[in-house]
């Protein structure tokens, strides 16, 4: 395992989650859903034997562990902007064979990376959390010609308001390092928003799906949008 960091002057609105926790999170297969316990897992990443992959916005790396040490990818980075989650990754995935955690934002990373990649991936990650319209066109920068992005996402907001039917975010809750209450951006967004999106930055969409959870014991109903999308041009594999 390797660990790079590229601190920015911003502050670290991920401080309070990415140090609630030291402990590993057993990860038996990926889930995509919001809670975690339904619809399709690692087969949306296809056979990742020897490929280069990036999970952006990995948090902690649970995920990015999981793909570097069972599913046989040759490298996976994983990318995230929070100084806390990054520290909190090298603290539980010291000595991951194949892993990479890389402490930067997610666009600026995949831009100084071109045709590295075989695939990405974001669940309710990177893609949630910055523009679109930046970090689209740089993971179109960093993915080979027919490398595969796949990304899961609010299909609603939490409090059941629906999707954005532009490409704008709105503002949530979250507390600064220094206790005091903040806000962050988040892209919540219509399917037809994202697929137009998609086509717009150099993807072609190949597939799409809802997963709708009930939630357990009486939680909200929380309803996850899949996107799988192929970058233009000749097919790496």
């Amino acid at each position: 395992m390797t660990s790079t960091s590229s601190p920015t002057d911003a502050p670290d609105r991920w401080h309070h989650y990415g140090t609630s926790s030291t402990r590993r999170r057993a990860v038996g297969r990926l889930y995509w859903d919001w809670y975690q316990r339904r619809g399709p897992g690692d087969e949306l990443l296809g056979d990742l034997a020897g490929r280069t992959v990036a999970e952006l916005g990995a948090g902690a790396g649970h995920q990015a562990a999981y793909v570097a040490s069972e599913l046989k990818a040759v490298r996976v980075i994983a990318i995230d902007s929070s100084a806390a989650q990054h520290s909190r990754g090298r603290g539980l995935y010291e000595g991951v064979r194949g892993l990479d955690l890389v402490h930067d934002d997610a666009a600026a990373y995949l831009q100084d990376h071109p045709s590295s990649l075989d695939v990405a991936y974001s669940i309710f990650g990177a893609l949630d959390f910055s523009d679109p319209q930046t970090l689209l066109p740089a993971a179109a920068v960093a993915l080979r010609p027919g490398g595969t992005l796949v990304f899961s996402t609010l299909a609603h907001y939490r409090t059941g308001a629906p999707p954005a039917t532009e490409c704008r975010p709105a503002d949530i809750p979250t507390r600064m390092p220094d206790g005091s209450p903040g806000t962050m951006q988040r892209w919540v967004l219509e399917s037809t928003v994202w697929t137009k999106l998609l086509d717009e930055h150099g993807f072609d969409l190949v597939d799409s799906d809802t997963v709708h959870d009930p939630g357990p014991d009486g939680a909200a109903l929380v309803a996850t949008s899949l996107f799988r999308a192929r970058r233009r041009g000749r097919h790496a594999f």
